[in-house]
């Protein structure tokens, strides 16, 4: 029997996140994920955007949240020998004048993130006219590619990584330890993304799935130092494409890309955006939200050997490096989590 201290389920960013997190404290780790091509984590577009919604309202615990992920992802980054995160600050193209008049009314509030109106004639050469133009700043992209597959090669080439499905029949959980195959650990840690829904553990918690779908597309010309955004975003993604979207579909018959997504997308660029383009791909994903728009994190009330680190949603790049370095600090030092992110605030659900 091989033993280590921890087994993670999961290898997006929830898990990448929490086994480095593991790992530097000395802890020996056992990462299972099977890999899968649209997983919510490596559809994900990589922003970072401190303020949300058509209120311009700032995101929850951004001001902690974002400093944060910024030194956790350069820090990983450095690890890896590549850069995973960038400044890149979004240009809201204000398609209405009520939508121009929100935004100037946060930018009196002294909203912290927003900026004065950009001149729009600098944009006349790629975008058709809009009522206007607002920055956010600042707004950082995380290269999700490059970190995910970085990390899984360090997994790998430690011998740390088991590259299967995980099946729960196969695991023994006791109270003090779990065990799987020849392995043997303390505390089995899900960050399973959508796979938690089934979870027998934690499929009480309120989750609330949504499918989100992205167009890739090829947009020679068009600068990458900034991510746009009128209803749809354009984002810097990789080898010189844009990623271009996301819906958010609460009823859906199944997780493949829509001819209405893409249509969709394709009169929105026609009445915005005056440079030719062409469609490379067309994914989807659906994400591990839930009803609360806050993450799960921390050990299961009824069984101290299972934990979670899951229901990170839309907001998974500034969520997953915080609270996975706050569930390494209650593993190993008791320190209290988020009481608003805290998973025993379900006590009563999960010892049903």
């Amino acid at each position: 029997m091989i033993k280590v201290d921890y087994i993670i389920i999961g290898q997006g960013i929830s898990g990448s996140f929490l086994s480095w997190n593991l790992l530097k404290t000395g802890k020996q780790v056992l990462v299972i994920d099977q890999s899968i091509s649209n997983t919510a984590s490596k559809a994900a577009s990589g922003v970072i955007n401190p303020v949300t919604g058509r209120r311009i309202v700032q995101t929850w615990e951004i001001e902690t949240l974002m400093p944060y992920a910024v030194e956790a992802y350069t820090q990983l980054g450095d690890e890896l020998g590549a850069t995973v995160i960038n400044q890149c600050n979004i240009l809201d193209f204000h398609a209405t004048p009520q939508m121009k008049l929100a935004f100037d009314d946060r930018l009196a509030d002294d909203n912290i993130y927003l900026r004065k109106p950009v001149n729009p004639d600098q944009w006349n050469d790629y975008f058709h006219p809009s009522f206007g133009i607002g920055e956010i700043n600042p707004c950082w992209l995380v290269d999700i590619h490059a970190l995910l597959n970085g990390w899984r090669k360090k997994l790998i080439d430690s011998n740390l990584l088991l590259e299967e499905k995980f099946e729960l029949s196969n695991c023994i959980i006791d109270t003090d330890h779990v065990e799987y195959q020849n392995y043997q650990a303390q505390k089995i840690i899900f960050c399973d993304g959508i796979a938690g829904f089934e979870n027998p553990y934690f499929h009480l918690l309120p989750y609330a799935a949504n499918k989100g779908e992205a167009i890739i597309a090829s947009i020679p010309g068009l600068p990458d130092n900034h991510i746009f955004k009128q209803g749809i975003s354009m984002v810097p993604w990789k080898e010189g494409l844009f990623w271009i979207g996301s819906s958010y579909e609460w009823n859906y018959s199944d997780t493949l890309p829509t001819a209405a997504f893409k249509l969709k997308v394709e009169q929105q660029l026609k009445n915005w955006l005056k440079l030719p383009y062409a469609i490379e791909e067309h994914i989807a994903s659906v994400r591990p939200a839930n009803l609360e728009r806050r993450p799960f994190v921390g050990v299961h009330p009824l069984h101290p050997s299972v934990g979670i680190l899951n229901g990170m949603g839309t907001k998974g790049c500034s969520l997953a490096p915080y609270f996975a370095s706050a569930l390494t600090k209650y593993l190993l030092e008791n320190a209290p989590i988020h009481p608003l992110a805290d998973v025993q605030r379900f006590k009563k659900i999960l010892s049903r």
